[in-house]
């Protein structure tokens, strides 16, 4: 049964980590996935704009020859066979369009024209005279309008229902196709050349620097390519150099241009690194949430550990301890009716019976002590009262009243206390307590070979006891918790030897309230060294101590010669 919940203890660990982890992912995807939305979102919106800059090039050379959709192209073409003229509506327009930079200058081709590259002179609107008169034109440009215009028209004129029809010559010229829509005939051609400084210089390159601005401040990079000369016209941000590596998608110009086009680089646009910002933000958030949540998970689990295994501990504790106590006071009682009974009447049986009562009293005693000190430790109400000792004389003390009982239990003593060691603060009741408790492990646990170590010293502020034997050992396992209440290692120490786990729990608390620091280092059959260190004594410590405690004047020059020499 016992494994069993175990079992399940570990199977619901894996399910609340595997929780965690999934919702984990989850939220890491959709933050990831609103991220990747919103960045897409600023790309779509980059292109848009892109393409409506592109749209906004077509309607610049389109707008000045607007409400010419409005005119009767049959009157103006009567006007025209009449005085060789256009009609006043159509020369306002004309002379609307004339005062834009963009066109170098309108031409008038009628449409019976037949060999326009013997022409030397062209109709030209001029806007002095709001006239047109006869000048000469740039044949090619011209010619090579009108004649796209031509055979584009011969395609469109059988289903075409507007009376003009606007065709580019890429970026050279834009002609304007008059229609009869009467007889289904094109009356002319007016053809405009492109003034090609204006329309980079005055008009395309401020038109990018505005709309888009640097690289920097709009995370997208424009460049106007011409791709039969591999030349870039005109950039956004001239300080990035064109790279067909960057680009990351072209935009054509609708109906015009067709030797150029817009190839578009994505940057770091403001918008989305303050997006990855508040995507690195929310992560850290949720890491930190994630690693929170798995920890308190963690912790539950081991302190739940902790309590049961404590708890298994107390329960082995207080079966042991009933055991233990009974045992003596089962002899003792056995003891003590024998003798009322008046059945030993022999000096020697009487001897032993005494003998017998007064170690099981003794045994029974050091149990019941050592429960009042664990008592007196849970609830903080150990009798410290630090005194200045010189631990080679207390340790020479120990050593001397106990030096017998260690010869009977077969054991080799060796020690090494230095008499240069100076005054520490500590309780002589404890260290007493603390020494008693070391000793009677490496006694209990000994091995085949009977040895005990004992050395004192000063290294430094501290003076070091250490108290070693060549026993059983400690596991590495059991280390870290030798010193816990109730805590014996198992297996190998338990199986032999009697005890109750409380003996190092007493020594930590009594070492730790005195001021000082316990270690120990052990290897399985060869033995442990348990190293305690106590500070040097103050001598403001002392000199207070004895001006609350006065002390005749000879026991202060015995116990104390260092302080008053």
């Amino acid at each position: 049964m016992k494994k069993n919940f175990s079992t399940i203890r570990w199977i619901l660990l894996a399910a609340g980590i595997v929780a965690i982890l999934g919702l984990t992912g989850m939220n890491v995807y959709s933050l990831y996935a609103l991220r990747n939305q919103s960045i897409d979102s600023q790309k779509e919106n980059k292109k848009l704009q892109v393409a409506e800059f592109a749209d906004k090039a077509r309607n610049r050379f389109r707008t000045p020859f607007n409400g010419l959709l409005s005119k009767d192209i049959e009157k103006l073409e009567e006007t025209y066979r009449q005085t060789g003229q256009f009609t006043p509506e159509v020369f306002t327009i004309l002379q609307n369009a004339a005062s834009d930079s963009i066109y170098e200058g309108i031409y008038f081709i009628p449409a019976n024209t037949t060999n326009c590259q013997n022409i030397d002179l062209f109709q030209k609107y001029d806007a002095t005279s709001n006239r047109l008169i006869m000048a000469p034109g740039k044949n090619d440009i011209i010619c090579d309008g009108m004649g796209m215009a031509r055979t584009r028209m011969r395609v469109l004129m059988e289903e075409y229902n507007y009376n003009n029809k606007i065709i580019f010559d890429t970026h050279r010229s834009m002609t304007i196709a008059l229609v009869n829509l009467k007889d289904d005939s094109v009356f002319g051609y007016l053809t405009m050349p492109t003034n090609m400084e204006y329309l980079i210089s005055s008009y395309l390159q401020p038109t990018l620097d505005q709309k888009f601005g640097t690289e920097q401040n709009s995370g997208i990079t424009v460049w106007l390519r011409d791709w039969t000369k591999e030349k870039i016209i005109a950039s956004s941000d001239p300080s990035t150099s064109y790279d067909r590596q960057k680009v990351q998608f072209t935009q054509k110009f609708p109906d015009l241009f067709d030797d150029w086009y817009l190839a578009v680089a994505f940057t770091t646009d403001p918008m989305i690194a303050a997006s990855n910002k508040t995507l690195f933000k929310n992560l850290i958030v949720l890491g930190a949430a994630f690693f929170l949540l798995l920890g308190a998970l963690i912790f539950m689990f081991i302190t739940a550990q902790r309590e049961r295994e404590l708890a298994e501990r107390q329960a082995g504790f207080l079966a042991n301890v009933t055991h233990e106590l009974k045992t003596p006071l089962a002899v003792m009682q056995a003891a003590g009716e024998n003798l009322a009974d008046g059945r030993v009447d022999n000096k020697e049986r009487l001897k032993a019976y005494g003998n017998h009562i007064h170690s099981e009293s003794i045994r029974l005693r050091k149990m019941i002590e050592k429960l009042l000190d664990v008592a007196k430790a849970d609830t903080n109400q150990s009798l410290i009262e630090l005194q200045p000792v010189h631990l080679n004389t207390q340790l020479q003390k120990y050593i001397e009243e106990h030096a017998e009982f260690i010869k009977e239990k077969g054991f080799t003593l060796e020690t090494s206390i230095s008499d240069d060691v100076d005054i520490v603060m500590i309780d002589t009741d404890s260290f007493e307590t603390i020494i008693g408790n070391l000793m009677e492990n490496a006694i209990k646990y000994s091995g085949d070979e009977k040895y005990i170590g004992i050395s004192l010293e000063q290294k430094g502020s501290k003076v070091e006891l250490r108290v070693k034997d060549r026993g059983l050992g400690i596991p590495k396992k059991s280390m870290k918790h030798i010193f816990e209440k109730f805590y014996r290692a198992e297996d190998v120490l338990t199986a032999n030897t009697k005890g109750h786990g409380l003996g190092l729990s007493i020594v930590k608390n009594l070492v730790e309230q005195n001021g000082g620091e316990i270690s120990v280092r052990s290897e399985e059959n060869k033995g442990s060294c348990f190293t305690i260190r106590f500070p040097v004594a103050h001598e403001s410590d002392i000199e207070e101590y004895y001006l609350s405690n006065p002390v005749e004047p000879d026991k202060l020059t015995q116990d104390s010669s260092e302080y008053v020499g």
